[in-house]
């Protein structure tokens, strides 16, 4: 029961309090509004109402007021725009490394269950780690694991994670 209530999937106002399976469709909103401003085909007057708009479409919640919505994130106030995707990007990345470092170390997860760390640290330092900025992230990404960057990897750790949570058939598939 505690882990299914701190794993709980509830959609949010505010991105960096969402869950883990809602938290990407945050930042497509993001991205999806930022390509419009750059595009010139929204204009910044109009982009709370825009915020409201995807929010609902994504999410089913729509901000009480600005505060809870669009401006929530100091990033555009600063003119911080165009890396909001590398958050999604780092989160499907992750669940590659860890797959690859699992069929290094089959033992990984129990290892890790029981507090014991030194496999997935030395695994990390030799894929990752020992190249610094040797290679571009895609091309450490393919060195490290095998294959590009693909989201299943990630979907299928949602669908078991989440399945099993919730009771949903298909949660290891």
């Amino acid at each position: 029961m505690f882990y299914r209530a701190v794993n709980r999937v509830r959609p949010s106002l505010i991105r960096v309090d969402a869950d883990e399976v809602t938290y990407n469709l945050h930042i497509i909103l993001r991205f999806e509004l930022e390509q419009a401003l750059v595009a010139g085909d929204l204009d910044v007057k109009d982009l709370p109402e825009a915020w409201n708009a995807k929010m609902a479409e994504f999410l089913g919640v729509t901000p009480p007021d600005d505060a809870n919505g669009v401006m929530q994130d100091i990033h555009w106030s600063y003119g911080l725009i165009g890396y909001f995707p590398s958050y999604t990007i780092g989160n499907v990345a992750s669940v590659q490394f860890f797959e690859a470092a699992q069929r290094a170390h089959p033992g990984l997860v129990e290892d890790i269950r029981l507090g014991r760390f030194s496999a997935l640290l030395r695994w990390l330092r030799d894929h990752v780690h020992a190249h610094g900025r040797k290679f571009l992230p895609k091309d450490l990404l393919l060195r490290a694991t095998g294959s590009p960057l693909t989201p299943e990897p990630y979907l299928r750790y949602l669908r078991q994670k989440f399945g099993e949570i919730y009771g949903l058939g298909g949660g290891g598939a």
